[in-house]
């Protein structure tokens, strides 16, 4: 087989070509007049009509003096915030931009999704990239990093020996404020600094954003100018960009206007027609076809659209020899593929079925289907005008080729490549996860496409969409999840009136359900979560129905709905018997114990601890950890440190960093109540730690204690302050109950100061809040004879102490607690007569 010579698309009467003389003199004119502000070259035109290419050929035009980058939104994973934002930081990074700011705060955004991992140069994001990460990281000297803007910042003022460039680091207002952001909010400080980045390079060197496919994003806009949240990001970030220029190409006008009217000052629309007549016949002439009559013929089927020019020229090439010309455009799409060879035709048809393609890809289909897979065969279809390069050796097809092709594929066809194309990305995931291959995309991504052909050919269970979003976990990529989820979501259907083109297996719906339950747990909304799990009472056998069920019932639990989520984790316990049960019958032993019935919890955790399978370290120790709250909530302060340590060393046997932070708070907890001194030193070292993690209700509860023993240590003035940074943690985190247990002991500290009637309001105040939270039955009995001792007593009090005591399930016998109660009491307050 010959291959073709690549046909150069674009001569050098480009500007008549193109019939784009004013949208090029547009382009001239924005680029001559960048200011401070936002600006949009909004090009619209329909499918085909040379709107890709035309942004090639400006971003080519466009001198050295100006940076430039492309976002491609035809690919799905460029239409997600975290990989788009990776993309343009690399291409804008390769070109002198710095981005030490927006480094950081992308490197706390991705810690805060994914807490369980540490800070490397294996996980990080731009650690290679990054000159002030890879300070960073080099000046830890290999010990773990925590990813919070405190923490990152003042590893930089080690790390970074400019003075100017560290001032500036240490110095930014909104690097100071990330900490204390919910992850939403995060995320728009990560845009905003961003921006904040392109805005200072602008003051050297100007810059040009090229956007292409927009309607990729929105598909469908809704009436009156509204659009599909999916393209919220894309307009927060354009909106910021002052000092530049963005070339959005999109099929209808860009909308925003007509819900924001400071678009309208910001978007400037050029629309793409097809070409005059003239114009057309150039470009054939130009590419080999002279006979007048096949020119206009070509011509006129065209309607003046590139995409069909460009075919046109490519079936020339095959076949130069005059044949009766197409009258419409989808015959031009018909005598190209009549004049390909039958084997290149077959193969593009079964090309089409995927996103993207690399040389790898075209040899699994070729293969599986018995078709040349030889690298003539490979430079041939790559050259084709409809075979769109991107980087690293990958192709996507052109979107109307795409329909064209796949008309001719029966469903049986196509829910076989679907199949060899599941196989091969995950045969990919898995070269990539030992590391033993580079292909050039996102460890995460093959999964992402595992999953989305895996769905479509009908051969893959909601168990294992799980699997793998589970594994695109493990790999430090919350985003390929959520991609997961978008491709579930646009397989299912957009909406709920729209029936999706072919049934949908049983159960792709709760695995979607499920997989953005879990990431809206991740991300603090437990509204949202509880909005994807209503409470049914349906089987909860498989691994789907069971995560999406104790999804559900941790949202309704963080959300103050303890006894209902505890009858969620209970019917998971008892009706599931899968992966998910260890997790479930977790959560079934620390409700338990919250809620008063110590010995129960217990003897659930040993039985759940029988059942770990060998990978589930974490939750082994999570069940010690359990049973040492269990015990110092119990005041059997020796046996609380033994089961401290026991679960330290699960943890460190799995490497788990969050969990090895915790026992740092728990043991300053402890330690209040059995060596106070030691316990303000060791609540300094948790601190730093927890700080460093960001956990906000774990500062909260690591204060708790330092006033706890600061208040046993008569230091009452800095006890006061411990607990006000306590109660200002606690209530940042929305951890009600923990800020209600602040408050019983702050009570007493009120107490030694005199303030009797601060003291009585605040004990009765925090009974309230347990009571209402349904929680801690036991210490609302302590409180109530805390107030008996030192005459304190209130009707309601007495009241709530009668409905928590038959609550309390204590191991061993009630008299034992009620002794140990009375000997931590005696800790913080006198008898009153």
């Amino acid at each position: 087989m010959s291959i073709r010579p690549r046909y150069r698309r674009v001569s050098a009467l480009q500007r008549q070509f193109f019939n784009r003389e004013d949208l090029l003199d547009m382009y001239d004119e924005e680029l001559a007049s960048m200011s401070d502000g936002p600006r949009i070259l909004n090009v619209v035109g329909i499918g085909g009509i040379g709107k890709s290419r035309l942004l090639q050929e400006l971003r080519g035009r466009t001198s050295d003096t100006s940076r430039t980058a492309r976002l491609d939104l035809q690919l799905p994973v460029l239409r997600q915030q975290e990989d788009a934002l990776a993309v343009l930081r690399t291409e804008y990074g390769a070109q002198d931009v710095r981005f030490d700011r927006f480094d950081i705060a992308y490197a706390v955004l991705w810690q805060r999704v994914h807490p369980q991992l540490q800070m490397d140069r294996g996980n990080t994001p731009f650690a290679e990239e990054s000159e002030v990460l890879s300070k960073i990281l080099d000046e830890a000297m290999g010990l773990p990093v925590f990813g919070t803007a405190a923490g990152l910042v003042r590893i930089t003022g080690r790390a970074v020996a400019n003075r100017q460039r560290r001032r500036r680091i240490e110095e930014d207002p909104t690097l100071r404020e990330l900490d204390s952001l919910s992850n939403a909010e995060l995320g728009h400080a990560v845009t905003y600094l961003f921006a904040e980045e392109m805005r200072q390079s602008a003051e050297e060197r100007p810059y040009v954003l090229f956007v292409d496919a927009y309607e990729a994003m929105v598909p469908t806009p809704l009436p009156g100018g509204r659009s599909f949240a999916s393209d919220a990001w894309l307009r927060d970030l354009l909106g910021q960009l002052h000092g530049g220029l963005t070339v959005l190409a999109s099929r209808e006008a860009v909308p925003w206007a007509a819900y924001d009217r400071d678009w309208a000052s910001v978007i400037r629309k050029a629309r793409v027609g097809g070409l005059p007549m003239a114009a057309r016949l150039d470009l054939l002439a130009q590419a080999g076809i002279v006979e007048i009559p096949r020119q206009r013929s070509i011509a006129e089927a065209s309607a003046g659209v590139p995409f069909y020019l460009h075919l046109a020229v490519d079936t020339h090439l095959q076949n130069p020899v005059p044949v009766e010309e197409a009258a419409t455009s989808e015959e031009i799409v018909q005598r190209f593929l009549q004049h390909v060879a039958p084997d290149e035709v077959r193969i593009l048809e079964l090309l089409s079925v995927a996103r993207t393609f690399d040389l790898e890809v075209f040899r699994a289909v070729g293969r599986s289907f018995d078709l040349p897979t030889n690298v003539l065969t490979w430079e041939s279809l790559t050259a084709y005008s409809f075979a769109y390069p991107l980087p690293q050796g990958w192709y996507r097809l052109h979107q109307l080729m795409i329909a064209a092709l796949q008309h001719h594929l029966s469903d049986r066809v196509k829910r076989h490549v679907h199949a060899v194309l599941r196989q091969h990305w995950e045969d990919l995931a898995d070269r990539m996860g030992t590391g033993a291959e580079n292909s050039g995309v996102p460890r995460s991504s093959p999964l992402r496409e595992a999953v989305y052909h895996g769905i479509h050919g009908e051969n893959l269970s909601p168990e294992e969409i799980l699997r793998h979003a589970d594994r695109a976990l493990g790999m430090s990529s919350r985003q390929a999840v959520d991609g997961m989820v978008k491709d579930l979501r646009d397989r299912l259907g957009p909406s709920a009136g729209v029936r999706p083109a072919a049934p949908v297996p049983a159960g792709i719906r709760d695995a979607a359900d499920c997989l953005e339950a879990e990431s809206k747990l991740e991300l603090g909304d437990a509204g949202g979560a509880i909005a994807l799990t209503p409470v049914l009472e349906t089987p909860v056998r498989s691994l789907v129905s069971a995560r999406l069920a104790l999804a559900g019932a941790n949202a309704r639990r963080i959300a103050g709905e303890s006894s209902l989520a505890a009858r969620i984790f209970e019917r998971v316990w008892e009706g599931h018997d899968g992966e998910a049960r260890a997790s479930a019958g977790f959560c079934v032993a620390d409700i338990r114990m919250w809620q008063g019935d110590f010995a129960g919890a217990f003897a659930l955790a040993e039985e759940v601890q029988g059942i770990c399978a060998p990978g589930e370290g974490v939750i082994r120790g999570d069940l010690k950890r359990l049973m040492h709250l269990g015990y110092r909530f119990l005041m059997d302060f020796s046996r609380a440190e033994e089961l401290l340590e026991e679960a330290e060393a699960e943890y460190h046997a799995v490497g788990a960093a969050i969990g090895l932070a915790n026992i740092r708070t728990n043991r300053a907890e402890l330690l209040a109540f059995t060596d106070p001194g030691a316990a303000v030193a060791e609540a300094g070292a948790a601190l730093e730690i927890q700080r460093d993690l960001g956990a906000q209700h774990e500062i909260g509860k690591v204060y708790t204690a330092m006033a706890i023993a600061q208040t046993r240590l008569g230091l009452l003035d800095r006890a006061v302050l411990s607990f006000g940074n306590a109660n200002t943690a606690l209530d940042r985190a929305g951890y009600r109950s923990g800020r209600a247990r602040a408050d019983m002991f702050r009570a007493f500290l009120l107490l030694r100061r005199g303030d009797r009637g601060t003291a009585r309001e605040l004990l009765l105040h925090a009974a309230r809040e347990f009571e209402i939270c349904q929680v801690y039955p036991s210490l609302i009995v302590a409180i109530h004879r805390a107030a008996e001792r030192t005459g304190l007593t209130h009707p309601e009090l007495t009241a709530m102490a009668g409905r928590a005591r038959p609550a309390v399930r204590p191991l061993g016998e009630a008299e034992d607690l009620r002794r140990r109660t009375e000997a931590v009491l005696s800790m913080f307050i006198e008898v009153t007569s």
